[in-house]
């Protein structure tokens, strides 16, 4: 006795070869048109759409086509493959050769009126379509895009099975650790008042599982961080994550570069022929003003000091004599009338700065700058040949503290700068970072997680602000998408960086004792790191938000408009965990606005 299946075939798999052929369908109704009686469908399954054409005068049809057939009921089809008429044939549609001419079609299950439309020609509001997240996967823009990411992440998993990486799960309710956000909390039924953390990555337990002897891990792990939301960011997102025993820097690199040259491959048929640029982290920010930079134009940031070494423009030669900095850079052909460069100066200031100063080069090299009466012309003609200047050109130049020029600088050429194509990808590596961030003060903050090796221990210990660290970052088009290091292999000098970045030795026992015990047990060097897949699939599908890649993304806000999270629970409920909310938050509740309208772009 032959098996009736519900489907045969895929909708978006017929094409020419299948005249001819019976099948069975089965997918959801997306657009209907009636034509003298002949009933048009577009079948719509995850593969792709294909033309059905329902004639009662061929076939007998049911009720449900004839009236009552509506958008998204979904149905089965069963019918015989043929080609399209002359002459409505559809080149714009991968089974645009054919159509399926039905014998049957059952209602497997009926629509409500819809939400919103699925066609892909309206905009809708975000918080709506999250709301209803399970139709907006029907759309072809985030249905490409889930796909996307399940091809990203099996070029990812075969790239570490072909290198003999072990695939291993860590735990997701851990003890808090510093990582650099907030910690999603847990709390404990059967030990009140005590909590778990969800990780933030799992970079002690990937750093233990180098102390058992894996020597090769990854997973593609889930991570949470309790921070402020940005259109690269959520609180929870998904990683490939990945460490190796008895390896340097040189080695994590070169896997990294393996991974990136096959997601590309495999998501933008695009071979990745150069090997990734590497720039140290002091020539980032000296060149571009950031730590992740868009290299994708050059535009460089140039120190203009030395042309200003004698100016008697006061404003310049105040800042130099503050050991301040005067750069610039030449943002190119602009064209930009009055108002447009007093709209460059407001973002300057935005960002930080004083002031900035224009200056356009015109016809035989003179300069139109509201400071120029104030420059000698050996300084403009300098200023000109240092910025490789052009008739036409724009030259932005900042004088401040070097930090702040730099920043300024770094944002004002990712405004003016142009990238030859959108369509380019421009990975790069960035490595040696500093140990400590240096804040205005002078104050010092870990600029990484403490498990990561200095590249020298005296000098960590003697002038912390100068020290390098092990860790290395990938950057493509400006984003940076994950970052890693060299790990710290001996307990005496993990406690020792323990000491230096200001946790106490009670503090790291308490903490990390466990952890600091099993370094003293033949610890292999090793060194790792992870990759955000959300936002490196977002890259390459041109997404700016990476809340188009992630399957049930939360808002802006933080909040979950299909499932109402995060959501208040009962009072029973707190007192089983030993949690008291403050009245004061209670207070608070009933002035909370519905999460559905707090998505903000």
């Amino acid at each position: 006795m032959g098996r009736h299946l519900m489907k045969t075939a895929d909708a978006g798999s017929l094409s020419a070869t299948d005249a001819g052929s019976d099948v069975t369908l089965a997918g959801w109704i997306g657009r209907r048109r009636d034509h003298g009686g002949v009933i048009f469908v577009d079948l719509r399954d995850a593969s792709g759409v294909v033309q059905v054409v329902l004639n009662p005068e061929e076939e007998p049809a049911s009720e449900e086509v004839l009236h009552g057939l509506r958008l998204e009921y979904c149905v089965q089809v069963v019918g015989t493959v043929r080609p399209r008429p002359e002459g409505t044939v559809n080149p714009d549609l991968p089974t645009g050769m054919v159509e399926v001419s039905a014998s049957s079609l059952i209602v497997l299950s009926e629509s409500d009126v819809l939400p919103f439309p699925l066609d892909g020609r309206t905009d809708i509001d975000e918080a709506k379509r999250l709301e209803y997240r399970y139709l907006d996967m029907r759309r072809s823009r985030v249905a490409e895009n889930l796909r996307a990411r399940s091809m990203a992440i099996r070029a990812m998993r075969n790239v570490m099975d072909e290198q003999g990486f072990l695939e291993v799960e860590t735990p997701t309710l851990i003890a808090s650790t510093p990582e650099g956000a907030r910690d999603m909390l847990v709390p404990s039924r059967l030990r009140q008042g005590h909590f778990y953390a969800l990780p933030q990555s799992p970079q002690l337990f990937k750093q233990l599982l180098m102390i058992g002897g894996v020597e090769r891990y990854y997973q593609v792990a889930k991570c949470y961080r309790d921070e402020d939301f940005r259109s690269d960011r959520q609180i929870e997102f998904t990683q490939l994550d990945f460490e190796g025993a008895f390896w340097g820097q040189e080695e994590v690199l070169q896997t990294i570069e393996l991974v990136a040259r096959r997601v590309v491959k495999d998501l933008r048929d695009v071979e990745l022929n150069e090997p990734i640029v590497r720039m140290t982290h002091a020539e980032a920010m000296r060149n571009y003003g950031t730590d992740k930079p868009d290299i994708r134009f050059d535009m460089r940031i140039a120190d203009l000091s030395e042309v200003f070494a004698a100016t008697e423009f006061k404003a310049f030669s105040g800042v130099l004599g503050d050991s301040g900095s005067v750069m610039g850079i030449n943002g190119g052909p602009l064209g930009l009338a009055r108002s447009g460069l007093d709209g460059l100066v407001s973002q300057a200031q935005d960002v930080g700065a004083k002031g900035l100063v224009w200056m356009v080069v015109e016809e035989e090299g003179s300069i139109r700058s509201p400071v120029a009466k104030f420059l000698s012309e050996a300084e403009l003609r300098e200023i000109v040949s240092v910025l490789d200047a052009s008739v036409g050109d724009t030259l932005l130049i900042v004088a401040d503290r070097t930090k702040t020029v730099l920043e300024v600088l770094g944002h004002l050429r990712l405004v003016v700068g142009k990238p030859d194509s959108h369509d380019e990808l421009a990975f790069a590596f960035v490595v040696d970072f500093p140990v400590f961030d240096v804040a205005d003060d002078g104050s010092l903050s870990p600029a990484h997680h403490p498990f990561t090796a200095p590249a020298d221990i005296d000098t960590l210990i003697n002038t912390p602000e100068t020290a390098i660290s092990k860790a290395y970052d990938l950057v493509l088009n400006g984003t940076e998408l994950g970052s890693g290091s060299v790990r710290i292999h001996n307990s005496d000098m993990q406690a020792k960086v323990f000491e230096v970045m200001g946790i106490s030795s009670e503090d790291a026992e308490g903490r990390f004792g466990w952890f600091l015990e099993a370094l003293r047990y033949g610890t292999p060097p090793h060194a790792g790191f992870a990759i955000g897949i959300d936002r490196m699939v977002s890259i390459l599908r041109g997404e700016p938000n990476i809340r188009e890649i992630i399957p049930f993304p939360k808002t802006q806000s933080g909040a979950d408009p299909l499932t109402g999270s995060p959501s208040r629970v009962e009072s029973l409920q707190l007192g089983e965990l030993g949690i008291l909310v403050s009245p004061d938050v209670v207070a608070s509740w009933d002035s909370e606005p519905d999460q559905e309208a707090a998505s903000e772009s």
